[in-house]
């Protein structure tokens, strides 16, 4: 771990490879798992404000969730998630050719709206943990995202490479770049140390 601003960083950031291959994975990270995508209340609003922008881009069964218990719900762990359909994949899913893909997503790449996606989704691999006055930002492993995992390995692309604008997005562009300064550091001592082996 190493200290980044306010933030304590795992090095999993820099010694793990990532990089979505849809073509593998089908989108699954939007289907499975034990509940919505976590929602800070700020995106709750912004996502009710910008619904009509995306609405045309889900299917009825999401639409017919969103309209009978709206865009979020509490789950068990107390925390806002994103509703789901039939218990299972996120309510701002949509098939298209097989593979899954976001409907905020859509509706921000066709320029409809300025919202990318909820953080959580954007940041993935990486989790994000609140303690008093300090931030952790360490990298969770899911079998459903096997494929980016060694995908990634195969092309050399670090977690931190992969993430590189949600990460400015969530801490800013001050931070990354110290966070590029550090793993430059970290890459040039151990490869220093495993070449003295």
């Amino acid at each position: 771990m190493l200290e980044v601003g306010n933030t304590v960083v795992s090095f999993d950031l820099f010694e793990r490879c990532f990089c979505c291959k849809l073509s593998e994975c089908k989108g699954c990270c939007c289907i499975e798992g034990d509940a919505g995508a976590p929602l800070t209340a700020e995106e709750i609003d912004i996502i009710n404000d910008i619904l009509p922008s995306v609405r045309k881009f889900l299917p009825q069964k999401s639409i017919e969730v969103i309209d009978r218990h709206g865009v979020s719900y509490i789950d068990r762990d107390g925390d806002n998630v994103t509703s789901l359909v039939n218990d299972r994949e996120c309510v701002f899913s949509y098939v298209e050719n097989g593979i899954c893909y976001c409907a905020l997503e859509k509706a921000y790449m066709e320029g409809l709206t300025d919202f990318p996606k909820p953080i959580s989704c954007h940041l993935y691999p990486v989790r994000i943990a609140e303690y008093h006055d300090t931030t952790a930002v360490n990298v969770h492993r899911w079998e459903c995202c096997r494929s980016a995992e060694i995908f990634g390995k195969e092309i050399g692309l670090p977690v931190y490479q992969f993430l590189k604008n949600p990460l400015i997005r969530r801490f800013g562009k001050e931070w990354y770049d110290e966070l590029e300064c550090a793993a430059k550091v970290y890459f040039s001592e151990f490869k220093s140390i495993k070449d003295n082996k």
